[in-house]
Formats: C-alpha cells, sequence, structure tokens
C-alpha cells in the first residue's frame, strides 16, 4: 500500500523556506519534490490560507515563510494540508447485525481511537522550530551550511 507523503513532503519544503534567502518559486519547490508546480501551488494554498506562508507575483515572487516557526507544530501543517485520516485502517459495516462484526469494529475501534489520540498529541508537540534546530545541526556538521541558506544546494540537505 502506497502511503501518504504530503506532510512529510511540505515539512521538507518549509524546512528549506525557512533558511532560503528570499521567496522560492514555485518552480524552484516542483523540482526539489520531483513534481508538478500546479501541485505545489495546489499544496501551498492550504498554508497560505492558514497563514504560514504567502506568496508573491512578478519577477522577485514565490513562497516565503509568514509564521514563528516556534508557534507552528507538525499537526498544524497536517491539518493545513488537508491531510489524509491518520490512518488508512478501518472498521467493515457491510453487516451491521452481525455479532462478530460488532465485537471486531468495537476491538479495531477502540485501538485505532487510542493510536490517533497518541499520533496527534505527539504531532502537537512538535514545532517547526525544533525541526529547524535539528536541520540546522545536520547542515553544519554535514558542511552543508553556507550552501543550503544561500539556497544553492538545498537538495543535499
Amino acid at each position: 500500500m502506497r502511503t501518504d507523503s504530503r506532510l512529510s513532503r511540505v515539512l521538507h519544503v518549509l524546512l528549506h523556506m525557512a533558511r532560503h534567502d528570499g521567496p522560492m518559486t514555485s518552480e524552484h519547490i516542483a523540482r526539489m519534490l520531483d513534481t508538478n508546480p500546479v501541485v505545489v501551488r495546489r499544496t501551498m494554498a492550504g498554508l497560505r490560507e492558514a497563514g504560514y506562508v504567502r506568496s508573491g507575483a512578478g519577477k522577485h515572487g514565490g513562497w516565503s515563510m509568514a509564521c514563528d516557526l516556534r508557534e507552528v507544530t507538525l499537526l498544524d501543517i497536517h491539518r493545513a494540508v488537508g491531510g489524509p485520516h491518520l490512518f488508512a485502517i478501518g472498521v467493515d459495516n457491510q453487516h451491521p447485525d452481525c455479532a462478530v462484526e460488532k465485537v471486531v469494529n468495537q476491538a479495531l475501534g477502540d485501538a485505532l481511537q487510542r493510536a490517533e489520540a497518541i499520533l496527534v498529541e505527539s504531532l502537537g508537540n512538535v514545532v517547526l522550530a525544533d525541526l529547524a534546530r535539528q536541520f540546522d545541526r545536520l547542515c553544519v556538521a554535514g558542511g552543508w551550511d553556507q550552501a543550503a541558506r544561500s539556497g544553492n544546494d538545498a537538495e543535499k540537505a
């Protein structure tokens, strides 16, 4: 089964944007993610509506950060990009009167609710600034600090 990587990909972009001097075009972001600029604009629109990024048109336009990384959680970003349900596992309701289906659905439903609560709490406890600090440490340790900050070698980091 293919996983939905929107959250991971958007976080990747946001961390690069936070270090980048100036706006990043949809075309630049699309090259980073190996996707289409239209997909980038559609995804970034949800972040813009939530106030996490802003966009500008024209020669010097593009996407830039519009938020304080210390105030935005991974859960906030997940919600802003219209992320899918956190789990693809679900219950079956083809035979609602079947006693077996009822007990199976109850057991699965309870487990999924507990797991989702833990994941939501975890995503809500991590702010973008935490990831940015880890990214900065890796860039410095790997010798990519200046290139990553200027955006010239962003794909390497």
